[in-house]
């Protein structure tokens, strides 16, 4: 009983100093991966970045405690960091206070309803995810991931439109204008450094060696270079025109938003008293006031894309720095060619105090210290329209770490329960979320370099949480200066291992349809984009659609005698039928979706052979029938007999007679008609169906090729 609820007892067993070596170094190999790439990570989910180092805290440490894997190595992971993008991007802003406190709500719920189908052994209702889905949609992640981090190799900034796709279009468009070189170059760096380290000496921590080298010639370069201005520093007035009106866009935004929270209580409060011309009073007002927002959202739009294109120069330095349109202005100091924007997000501009920016962007400040442990706050209404996100986390963010786990397990031969890895999992979401953790998972890249430096125990995830809680305490100001671009080439080179397009090669061979459903879900989730749910959505439907109409539509055939003296399909193999007798085989449960098949199939046969005279069901293959099975099975023995042609079942196993018996199916057959098997069944028939024939050589004695 104990080692059910503390499986890391287990571990205890002959562990030695020799062991805790092993596991201290795996350890903190694994650490030095994670700790940039888990900033990284946290940027994708639209968190500030230092919350990929609190999602890298608690979470590895309490899920290989709980867990059944020893090797596997949780923390934050690219798919299930854009899934919470995605899930909290219609909620609220990314990086605001509103988005990071239903990120950590999300990682609370994601964490119970993994505990909870841990705790209730429901760890198979993952198998709604077929592979030929989750292949689809994790190589449209991969893509959707890659591209989304295009903006920060590049230097620009873009609203976000409708759909991902037209969000990248932007980034090209602007891109081609405006690049910000030194950025690039720190992209296009890191990536070198972590290609030819991975190529010619994968022992060497790659990323850590890329963020090392990028942040240190970051603050050599003075790569971040930021001044607070008023904009009468700027001298050109349509510029004081646009951010004046971009303002009163912004303004209105925030008002008339405000307008529409006192209308939903309304309407609300008008659905409690069932008062029909409220609420459609209500709802008009609700679609005026999204009609506003959507104006005001355009006008936002305009200007800040305008105010993002102008570029400038600057004289002077300090607080007497003056700037001037690039194409118009006249330097005093022709030196002084560096370019300068001004920032601008989704806020009010502050007029005072504009943020002109002529470098890179960096992490910036990092707070010190160790998240506080707190409860997350809990909004039933927010927990109602994350719910079906959460759901799909839960089972995505598992479905990988047990994939991971089971890999490894393989290679170890250690034994895996999926149900405790449920658990583990959803405990590392719980308690994470407590210490500010977004939702987490098991990572296959880390999880691989823990296996590879020879980690015995899951106290080699002790090990890396406790380097996370050093870096957390004393050296966050070092990572101040790393450059934003790198961290998107962290993710960038991360995420190349997910593209797998053998996977739909794969799967269309094993079934056409199922490579079909990989490419419609791949198609759809980038289609739909950044509503990936939807492409989820669509390829599980498809799955299931194919099961039902498989279900409803199982393979009845005829069966003849092949050369091994087996009996086999006759159309498949091109063998000819007996004249006399057709022995079926019925190819699934028999129910109520698809019992009148059955009935169809053997009515057709009839019909087209004249000279019949005695069916046998072969039912090795009919393991379960219900009630409308059982209807259908005696309204089919009653019309075949009142044909003038016989009917005998063979191969019938324990829990279809169980039914036989109970009902009065078994009177209605006769057991002189049920045989043990096929052969039984043909020596009991044969003579009688023959006497008198003409069929020389019987298909199911002799073999009979079509000629």
């Amino acid at each position: 009983m104990i080692k059910i609820f503390f499986p890391f007892i287990e571990w205890m067993k002959d562990y030695n100093f020799e062991k805790l070596k092993i596991d201290s170094l795996s350890g903190l190999t694994v650490a030095l991966v994670l700790i940039p790439q888990s900033m990284a990570y946290a940027q994708l989910a639209g968190m500030p970045s230092y919350y990929g180092l609190y999602a890298s805290f608690l979470p590895p440490i309490i899920a290989s405690l709980f867990g059944s894997s020893r090797q596997l190595a949780t923390g934050p992971v690219a798919v299930v960091s854009l899934m919470t993008a995605a899930s909290l991007e219609p909620l609220a802003t990314a990086g605001s206070e509103g988005y990071i406190a239903y990120a950590i709500l999300l990682a609370l719920m994601v964490g119970l309803f993994q505990f909870s189908l841990g705790v209730l052994r429901l760890g198979v209702v993952v198998n709604f995810l077929s592979h030929p889905v989750v292949n689809g949609f994790t190589n449209a992640a991969a893509i959707i991931i890659a591209s989304s981090q295009l903006s920060k190799i590049f230097g620009v900034y873009v609203d976000k439109a409708t759909h991902h796709y037209e969000t990248i279009f932007r980034v090209c468009a602007a891109a081609v204008h405006y690049t910000h070189w030194p950025t690039l170059i720190m992209g296009v760096m890191a990536f070198g450094i972590m290609y030819a380290l991975k190529r010619f000496n994968p022992k060497i921590p790659n990323v850590l060696v890329a963020v090392t080298v990028t942040t240190v010639i970051s603050w050599a370069v003075g790569f971040q270079q930021d001044n607070l201005v008023d904009l009468s520093a700027i001298k050109a007035p349509p510029v004081h025109e646009m951010v004046t009106e971009f303002n009163r866009a912004v303004v209105g935004i925030n008002t008339v938003t405000e307008e529409r929270t006192q209308y939903m209580k309304t309407l609300d409060d008008a659905r409690t008293r069932h008062d029909k011309i409220s609420i459609l009073n209500a709802e008009h007002e609700i679609n005026m006031v999204n009609f506003k927002i959507d104006q005001l959202k355009e006008e936002a739009h305009t200007y800040r894309k305008s105010l993002r294109d102008m570029m400038f120069y600057a004289d002077g330095t300090g607080s007497a720095q003056v700037f001037y349109l690039k194409n118009n202005s006249v330097l005093k100091d022709p030196k002084n060619t560096r370019v300068w924007r001004i920032k601008i997000s989704n806020k009010i501009l502050d007029t005072q105090n504009l943020l002109m920016t002529g470098g890179g962007a960096v992490v910036g400040g990092i707070p010190k210290g160790l998240p506080s442990f707190t409860m997350p706050e809990i909004n039933l209404k927010v927990i109602l329209q994350l719910f079906p996100y959460a759901a799909i986390i839960s089972l995505l963010g598992f479905m990988e770490a047990i994939s991971i786990a089971k890999a490894m397990a393989a290679k170890t031969g250690q034994r895996l329960d999926p149900n405790q890895e449920l658990i583990g999992q959803g405990l590392a979401n719980i308690l994470g979320s407590m210490t500010k953790s977004y939702p987490t998972s098991g990572s296959f890249s880390r999880s691989a370099v823990n296996l590879q430096a020879g980690a015995m125990t899951g106290l080699s995830s002790a090990f890396t949480s406790l380097a996370v809680v050093i870096v957390l305490l004393f050296f966050t100001p070092l990572l101040y200066h790393l450059p934003q671009a790198v961290l998107a080439a962290v993710i960038m080179m991360a995420v190349i291992g997910l593209i797998n397009v053998s996977g739909f090669i794969h799967a269309w061979k094993v079934q056409w349809y199922d490579g079909a459903i990989s490419i419609i879900a791949f198609v759809s989730t980038l289609v739909f984009a950044p509503h990936l749910d939807r492409g989820i959505m669509i390829g599980v439907l498809l799955s299931l659609m194919v099961f039902l109409y498989k279900s409803m539509r199982p393979t009845v055939t005829s069966l003849s005698r092949m050369e091994n003296d087996g009996l086999r399909g006759a159309m498949v193999h091109g063998l000819q039928k007996c004249k006399y007798i057709d022995m079926v085989r019925f190819d699934g449960p028999l129910f109520f979706a698809n019992a009148s098949y059955l009935e169809d199939k053997i009515s057709e046969r009839m019909l087209n052979r004249k000279d019949l005279k005695h069916i046998i069901i072969v039912s090795n293959a009919i393991n379960d029938i219900d009630a409308s099975g059982e209807e259908v099975l005696s309204l089919l023995i009653e019309n075949v007999r009142s044909a003038g042609v016989e009917i005998s079942f063979s191969g019938v196993n324990s829990s279809v007679m169980k039914v036989f018996k109970r009902t009065h199916l078994m009177a209605m057959i006769r057991p002189e008609n049920i045989y043990p098997t096929m052969e039984k069944a043909i020596c009991a028939v044969h003579d009688q169906t023959h006497r008198h024939g003409d069929e020389v050589n019987c298909p199911l004695t002799t073999v009979c090729h079509i000629t």
